[in-house]
């Protein structure tokens, strides 16, 4: 099971946490939404939850629910900037199809068995 963050995602992890003024890393999951059938979430945490993995790098942690792993395996979390928007986004290999407005996307047949609605 690998999840990697580059070191401009990991920045804005820490940089997060230091504006917050408290926190352990960044909490990415996946929820089914939007038009093509999921979308990530990101929340800061402030501890690690029974059965999360949890994922270090760059000075940043990253902490995943047991039930995203498999749709998570293999993706690099970036952080980017694009214009005036900045945001988190994944370098998924599950990821069969986005969505026009890049929000959700579906899973390649096969991948991701067992997400949690």
């Amino acid at each position: 099971m690998t999840i990697t963050l580059t070191p401009a995602a990991a920045k804005q992890i820490r940089s997060q946490i230091a504006k917050r003024g408290s926190g352990l890393g960044l909490r990415v999951g996946v929820k089914s939404v939007g038009c093509s059938g999921f979308a990530y979430t990101y929340e800061l945490a402030d501890e690690v939850r029974a059965g999360e993995q949890r994922f270090d790098a760059h000075g940043a942690t990253l902490l995943i629910a047991p039930q995203n792993l498999l749709t998570l395996d293999g993706a690099c979390l970036d952080f980017v900037t694009e214009g005036l928007k900045q945001s988190f986004q994944f370098d998924n290999p599950n990821v069969g199809t986005t969505c026009g407005c890049g929000e959700s996307f579906s899973l390649k047949a096969g991948a991701g068995k067992g997400v949690a609605a």
